[in-house]
Parts: C-alpha cells; structure tokens; sequence
C-alpha cells in the first residue's frame, strides 16, 4: 500500500483545540464524502494531546515543536492513487481540499511526504487503534537523519539495526505496536508539497508506537533499560534537533481494508 503522512500546524490566531475541532468536524466529512472518488482505502486523523511532550524527549535534548495533528492516507497502490486523483474529479476534490484547508492550517509550516510502512512488533488482525476513550496513545517521532549519512544508508540503518533493537524489547518498554514509516516516491512528495506551499522539508520518515499509558507512568526497571538501549541506538542515524515526538490520539474517519 501506498500512504500519505501530513504533518500539520495551526493556523494562526487558532488554538490546538479549535483546530482539531474543525478538521474532525467539518474537514473530515469532506473527506470522507470524497473518499471514494479519491480512491481512498484508509483515512484517519491523529490528534496531538495535551500531555507535556518536553517529557517525552529524555536523553534526546531539545526537539522540534509537536506538531497539531496527522493525517493518515492509504492507497492500494500507487497506481490506484494516480487513476483516482488524477482524473478530473479527483482533481476537482483535491482543490475543494485544499481551499478548506486553509480555513484551520499554517500550510507553510505543514509538511507531507509519501511512504511505505515496514512493520516490526505487528499484531494480527492490525485493529490497535489509539481511540480518545482507550487508555492507548500513539507515539509519533519524525525524524530526520544526521548529516553524515544519506538517506539510503540512514533508512537502511533504521530498518535492518535499529528495528531489531526495538522489537527484542518490546515486552519490556511496553510496546504494543511499533512500524517504521519511510518516506518514497520523491517526486510525488516534491508536488504534493510545491501546490500547498511548504516550505519545510520532508523527514526520513517516521516512527509510531501504540503503548498503554500504564507502562509510561510507573516505569520499570527493564523498560528504564530499554528506553536507555533506544537512545544510544538512536544516536547513530538521528539528528534529534530536526526532529519530533508526540502523542497522539486516532480518530479512525474511512476503513476499506
């Protein structure tokens, strides 16, 4: 599957709040009612919460502002992403999009990128979903790679050393679900970020965790181990300074799988 993340900001003159607000209740069913003529499989909405995020970071220094939201888009393919959004009413849908977009983002200071995901602690089915009412959160850590490496040996680094890491502890760091997330497809990314006017550059990709916030609250000691083992591995490929980590909770708007 093809995936879309959508990295958002706040209009100005809008609180965390009033944002998340709009984009469930009147973004979202403009979606939802152009999902299909999109060609749209999944569409969900990750909201960031209020925790304090500064806590979040540890060991990692100061990171980049959290941001507002994330918007989640699935495609079966890249071929069916491409017979649906380019046809003529999928085109007239992305501008209907775009307009109401601007009534609730900072679109310069918003960021998407194309992707695909490479799962590693994956239950089955794949239903965790991190819903306001449950005691889950979803971690997402976009992150960007040192300069010393390029994009290739950074993602290859993260997917065949940095993975195992995580997956060996996963039980003890409270880990129900983790996938890497890597960006592709460049010049698709490059467009889709040209015709909303960012003007920031896209992450290696990301990271999202499903965890029970009972195991962030009273740690223990071999989640302390864990957490500290994730750092030094982190190290190796990340700039933390470009980088982000939040949490999130999913409001799941279209599901075709």
């Amino acid at each position: 599957m093809l995936r879309l993340t959508f990295l958002m900001r706040r209009k100005q003159g809008l609180s965390r709040e009033e944002m998340q607000r709009y984009w469930l209740e009147n973004h979202a069913p403009i979606v939802a009612g152009h999902s299909r003529a999109l060609g749209v499989l999944r569409y969900v909405q990750a909201h960031t919460t209020e925790d304090d995020h500064s806590r979040l970071t540890g060991r990692r220094g100061d990171m980049e502002e959290p941001y507002d939201g994330v918007a989640e888009v699935w495609w079966e393919s890249k071929d069916a992403m491409f017979a649906a959004t380019r046809s003529e009413e999928g085109r007239n849908v992305d501008q209907i999009l775009r307009e109401d977009e601007e009534h609730f983002l900072d679109l310069k200071n918003s960021v998407a990128w194309f992707n695909y995901e490479y799962p590693q602690v994956n239950p089955t089915p794949e239903n965790v979903v991190a819903t306001e009412r449950s005691s889950l959160v979803k971690l997402y850590f976009p992150l960007r790679h040192l300069d010393s490496l390029s994009m290739e040996d950074a993602q290859w680094y993260w997917r065949t050393h940095h993975g195992p890491v995580i997956r060996r502890q996963a039980h003890g760091s409270g880990i129900i679900r983790y996938q890497q997330v890597h960006r592709d497809e460049p010049e698709l990314t490059t467009a889709l970020n040209s015709s909303r006017g960012s003007e920031i550059d896209p992450y290696l990709g990301h990271a999202e965790v499903w965890m029970d916030r009972s195991s962030m609250g009273n740690p223990t000691p071999e989640n302390k181990a864990a957490s500290r083992r994730a750092y030094e591995d982190e190290a190796n490929f990340i700039d933390f300074s470009r980088s982000s980590m939040f949490l999130t909770k999913e409001h799941v708007i279209v599901d075709r799988r």
